[in-house]
């Protein structure tokens, strides 16, 4: 897998970018798991928009992953690397011995004809096996963590995470987020051994309008080139600042660098160390 980079034959081909599909074997996925997707272009039910900058988008299919991985002990063996639209990383299609056949995130280096097993035992540590964290070895990198038990994968499932397991004491497992938290999970919670697929995505250079508009993202404008009555930082002549101490968003809050964590949560003194929130300068 590799990023391609063109030649210069146009003004967006000189900044564009593409992934190689070479890791992928399948181009059709499997029909009886796949279920209908609708775009709602970032609106909620009563039809306003929630979430800015969404729109129209190429028509896509959902797959049906199994993030539980509950079929403990029963062996699976790799069919097929497939694309996903609806998520960067890749996916494994797996056959069971007794003939089911499920989706799960696929690991990096997970080859077609491997075989993967889900326990609550101690089996082989290889990449792809699902176990509980309080028995995979501390310093070991998983993904596909769960935050309670039988809930299925919610920690680091996007392309290129992983989560590492610095260890295991009075009933909690101690993980290191993608994000430099520090965090505990009970140690009944499984996880998948590895680390998840397609790690070059994050080097993707989009290159142009058009295909942001495909994935259905929507133009952001800057909030000081609009009026005021459109954002607080609006109006004024030319490349004036925003005029004001702290930046903030459309409606009026403070933005940038500024924790929106509730105070008082239950799951705080499951972290022990906070992430690093990086400002922008």
């Amino acid at each position: 897998m590799a990023v391609k980079v063109y030649k210069p034959t146009t003004p967006a081909r000189r900044h564009t970018s593409v992934l190689l599909s070479d890791d992928i074997t399948s181009k059709k996925p499997l029909k009886s798991l796949l279920a209908r997707g609708k775009n709602h272009a970032g609106r909620n039910n009563t039809g306003k928009i929630t979430v800015r900058h969404r729109s129209g988008k190429g028509r896509r299919q959902i797959r049906v992953i199994d993030y539980r991985r509950d079929k403990f002990d029963v062996p699976a063996k790799v069919a097929t690397i497939e694309y996903d639209p609806n998520r960067n990383a890749r996916i494994a299609l797996l056959n069971y011995v007794d003939g089911e056949k499920r989706y799960m995130i696929a690991p990096q280096s997970l080859e077609v004809g491997a075989t993967v097993v889900s326990s609550k035992k101690l089996v082989e540590l290889t990449i792809g096996n699902h176990l509980p964290l309080g028995i995979i070895p501390p310093g070991m990198f998983v993904y596909n963590v769960e935050l309670v038990p039988g809930k299925g994968g919610q920690l680091a499932r996007s392309a290129g995470n992983s989560v590492y397991l610095m260890g295991v004491d009075n009933g909690f497992a101690q993980l290191k987020l993608p994000s430099g938290e520090v965090r505990l999970v009970a140690d009944g919670c499984m996880a998948t051994i590895g680390a998840v697929s397609n790690p070059d995505f994050k080097n993707i250079r989009w290159g142009k309008a058009g295909r942001m508009r495909h994935r259905g993202i929507r133009p952001t404008v800057r909030g000081k080139v609009m009026n005021p009555c459109d954002h607080p930082h609006g109006g004024g002549e030319a490349a004036n600042s925003i005029g004001m101490k702290h930046p903030k968003t459309p409606w009026g809050k403070p933005a940038l660098g500024v924790k929106t964590r509730r105070k008082g949560k239950k799951s705080d003194k499951m972290i022990l160390q906070r992430r690093k929130i990086k400002r922008k300068k």
